[in-house]
């Protein structure tokens, strides 16, 4: 009995002194942290792509279809990827590694290998940059046909 109120009252103890530092943090850096990332959103690069999907249609297996996704900096700093990565490895995408001034145009170029695949694909590229939110997604679909599936559709 004396071990079971000595770890309720540890356990009361321990919960009541995390919930005071929850609130003392929430009170004291809450108000200007929100000000300080709604600051910083305000300044912030922005990525705007022209087409942030496309659509490649029907190809033969083995085929590579290429897409240049276009893009502004729409914001008020310079923006710099850092990392562009796809779902899968058939899936290369490749990016600027300077900066892109405000007001200034890039590309993303991916490169899709069909080798091995069938049916209808979407990969998802997802663009890592100095952004708010930091990711940005662009998807490239289609349909990959066997050698077989083309000609039994002439």
């Amino acid at each position: 009995m004396k071990k079971l109120f000595l770890s309720l009252l540890t356990a009361g103890v321990m919960l009541s002194a995390c919930n005071q530092g929850g609130k003392t943090a929430a009170n004291t850096g809450g108000d200007s942290t929100k000000t300080a990332t709604t600051a910083n959103a305000a300044e912030a690069p922005a990525m705007k792509f022209e087409t942030p999907s496309h659509d490649f249609g029907k190809i033969k297996q083995g085929d590579k279809v290429s897409y240049d996704f276009k893009f502004a900096n729409t914001g008020k700093s310079p923006l710099i990827i850092t990392d562009a990565v796809a779902t899968c490895g058939c899936t290369t995408p490749v990016w600027p590694h300077t900066p892109i001034k405000p007001g200034e145009n890039g590309v993303i170029k991916v490169t899709f290998n069909s080798a091995g695949k069938t049916g209808l694909q979407d990969k998802q590229i997802t663009i890592t940059a100095n952004t708010v939110p930091a990711q940005s997604m662009v998807h490239l679909v289609g349909e990959v046909t066997t050698p077989a599936q083309s000609e039994t559709k002439k």
